[in-house]
């Protein structure tokens, strides 16, 4: 394992974090903090409870997650799309650095920044609301798990875009909608019986279900189903990124 390749990409990546700190850090904090302050003070006084928890206190990890995909995948994506941008990725291929290094500089560093922000974001949180963590090893365990697995399809999204309008589509598109349907605000157990089916199809669905889980011990599946679906997302991002090296697909165009 060629360490001193990984630190020198993690380290690139990190230092790129505090050069755009207000656009890395600072604005989905205020953002996040925005959709805590509207969602909580208009539809919390009108739902106080949700299994139990106050709506307030129901919400925040829905949105920690929310922020942690977004980020994830955004700051992986970008990181691996601007070396093919400027013809870097060259020196990076021919360089005594194997594919799994690359992997783990690039994605390391994109999954610490999401993994801080959603910390920065629990704090911020805690402002606001009492926040208890039932469940603190398995909060830390999902939060890692959807870092890394995100931070991986970020990277694919990387690779396989070819301009930036493309690095936008999936999570303007798709994740973000995903997220919002899949229990950020809400539970799907409070859906008529047909849309709680429909939302099953989600996979996002299980990330929130087994993080919030982790916090209130009450979830919309149980935590055995959403663990085994997050590392089954994560085995997936991984068996892609293994082919994409193993062809070069988009690695050099």
């Amino acid at each position: 394992m060629n360490y001193t390749a990984v630190a020198a990409i993690y380290r690139f990546e990190m230092a790129r974090t505090f050069r755009t700190i207000m656009q890395s850090i600072i604005s989905p904090v205020i953002s996040t903090s925005l959709y805590f302050v509207v969602f909580g003070a208009a539809i919390g006084s009108r739902i106080q409870e949700v299994d139990g928890v106050s709506y307030g206190a129901f919400i925040v990890p829905g949105l920690i997650m929310l922020s942690l995909l977004q980020q994830s995948l955004t700051n992986a994506a970008f990181g691996i799309y601007f070396p093919k941008f400027t013809g870097t990725i060259y020196e990076i291929l021919s360089a005594p650095i194997s594919p799994i290094e690359i992997v783990l500089g690039y994605v390391g560093a994109a999954a610490t920044k999401s993994i801080a922000l959603g910390l920065i974001i629990l704090v911020t949180a805690s402002l606001f609301v009492d926040l208890h963590i039932e469940h603190p090893v398995w909060m830390l365990l999902f939060l890692v798990l959807t870092a890394v697995t995100f931070a991986m399809f970020g990277f694919i999204i990387g690779i396989w875009a070819d301009g930036f309008e493309k690095l936008q589509i999936v999570p303007l598109l798709i994740v973000t909608p995903l997220a919002f349907l899949g229990g950020s605000f809400y539970s799907i157990k409070m859906l008529p019986p047909f849309w709680q089916e429909v939302s099953l199809v989600n996979p996002v669905v299980y990330l929130i279900s087994g993080f919030r889980w982790a916090f209130y011990g009450s979830s919309d599946v149980s935590i055995a189903v959403s663990l085994g679906m997050t590392l089954v997302f994560l085995a997936a991002t991984l068996a892609a990124v293994t082919y994409i090296f193993r062809t070069g697909w988009r690695l050099k165009s």
